[in-house]
């Protein structure tokens, strides 16, 4: 049993980088490419909802991170560096051209990386609610690494895991039962213990590699969506003096060519709360 993960909106396409078997959506024939990279404990079809629409005017593109959804579920590292590498290669091995990179979360922490590591790889940068943004000393990031482990993860419970989802919206949107209901079927895969390996070091890698003191050095027109009503950024218990509001603003003063936009009523998981909404923003911007 290899995954129990239920069947994604598009179909899904495989494709072999450095010997792991990465999974990918690919919807769409504009000229310019949007390439999409998910949040932690996440997969390509939580951007199912932006690409129903893109995909009228741009190519979507979007990936499962070694050790997420329907990738192989072991890597060599689980940093945002590691993440934005494999990205690059899916681009290369694709061909794809006039590249944007679209990151949520975990996976926007990534997209900064592929932006300072290899500008030469992408027209454009799209930041939804991303990681990175939020400064840790390493008091805190030692707290944080200490309060996630495999076991706790492994144990989880179903009331848990619903409570996990309601932090990441405003309003539950009923479409995200589906992502809900394979999360606690995951639980009974063969390779759950790796699933609950990858969250634990894809949380350690994001505290090791923070980018908020590179964030002057992004080059790329960057666009930076937020939901006003995130509960997961800032971290309200270590960072009680932070807003999203605050963390927005951080990142529009650090990076130069960055335009910054708030969605009313909507949580972490903006874009698939209020996709109507953010392919507007996004269409617009990218106009």
């Amino acid at each position: 049993m290899k995954n129990i993960t239920s069947d994604y909106t598009f179909a899904t396409h495989y494709t072999s980088i450095d010997n792991l078997e990465i999974a990918y959506i690919k919807e769409g024939k504009g000229k310019q490419t949007i390439v999409f990279i998910h949040g932690l404990s996440s997969n390509a079809d939580a951007w199912s909802r932006n690409i129903e629409n893109l995909k009228d005017k741009y190519t979507c593109v979007a990936l499962d991170l070694p050790g997420f959804g329907k990738s192989s579920k072991v890597a060599p590292a689980y940093t945002p560096t590691y993440y934005a590498d494999i990205v690059v290669k899916l681009i290369d091995k694709l061909k794809l051209k006039n590249v944007i990179v679209a990151g949520h979360s975990m996976g926007g922490q990534a997209a900064i990386k592929l932006a300072l590591k290899h500008p030469e790889k992408l027209k454009k940068l799209i930041l939804i609610a991303p990681a990175g943004i939020e400064e840790f000393n390493a008091q805190q990031a030692l707290l944080m690494k200490n309060a996630v482990t495999a076991d706790m993860v492994s144990k989880t419970t179903d009331e848990q895991i619903d409570r996990n989802y309601q932090l990441n919206f405003f309003k539950l949107p009923e479409e995200a039962q589906t992502m809900i209901s394979d999360r606690k079927r995951i639980k009974q895969a063969a390779d759950f213990p790796e699933y609950c390996d990858a969250i634990v070091k894809s949380i350690a890698g994001m505290l090791d590699e923070p980018t908020h003191a590179e964030l002057n050095l992004i080059a790329v027109k960057t666009l930076v969506v937020f939901g006003e009503n995130d509960n997961l950024i800032p971290n309200r218990y270590l960072n009680p003096n932070l807003t999203t509001n605050l963390i927005g603003g951080i990142a529009q003063e650090k990076i130069k060519n960055s335009t910054l936009h708030f969605v009313s009523e909507s949580g972490h998981f903006v874009q698939f709360e209020k996709p109507t909404e953010v392919n507007r923003i996004i269409t617009t911007w990218l106009e």
